[in-house]
């Protein structure tokens, strides 16, 4: 008795695998897209001056 190895789907393999592809390429162009983001807005950034707008709108009661 021998037993036959199942035959591989051929069909709609390219399909399935570039759906796979095209969502990671997606997912992954998003990420560095958020990463560009995140550099552009740090590169400028200052911390001191965003504190002394929030205490003159009276976010931070406890920083008079």
């Amino acid at each position: 008795m021998s037993t036959a190895l199942a035959k591989p789907q051929m069909r709609g393999l390219l399909a399935r695998r570039l759906r796979f592809h095209i969502v990671g390429a997606f997912t992954f162009a998003m990420a560095e897209r958020r990463k560009k983001a995140y550099v552009d807005l740090y590169t400028n950034y200052d911390s001191m001056k965003d504190f002394e707008e929030f205490r003159k709108a009276g976010i931070f009661q406890s920083a008079k």
